[in-house]
């Protein structure tokens, strides 16, 4: 996962379900209309909206939100570079996920192979 450094100067995340565009606006150092950019701009930034189209942020969003912030502020990344940057971060977990699972898939193959060849 991404850690920006300055993200270490940010307040800690409160053990909240839901919070609201003002309160991640201040846990995250960022503009209240910025978040509101962002989430036109980075696919994986959905958060929840409730009546009146209020926004309800999980504590997932705040931290996408933190490798945003330090990915365009602290790394210098454009918009469309942070955009690849985070893409590339989840298609690497599901490489992994993948490899994983074939590595199982292989390990039972071999294994039914060795109690053939052991009979």
């Amino acid at each position: 996962m991404l850690e920006p450094t300055n993200n270490n100067e940010l307040p800690p995340i409160p053990g909240k379900r839901y919070f609201t565009i003002g309160e991640v606006s201040e846990l995250c150092n960022v503009k209240p209309h910025v978040l509101r950019y962002w989430e036109q701009e980075f696919p994986q930034l959905k958060p929840v909206k409730r009546r009146g189209n209020r926004r309800y942020y999980q504590r997932q969003d705040v931290i996408m939100i933190r490798q945003i912030r330090g990915l365009l502020y602290e790394q210098g990344y454009t918009i469309g570079g942070a955009r690849l940057q985070l893409s590339d971060s989840d298609e690497n977990k599901d490489a992994h996920k993948n490899d994983k699972e074939t590595l199982q898939d292989i390990r039972r193959e071999l294994e039914e192979v060795m109690d053939i060849l052991s009979r």
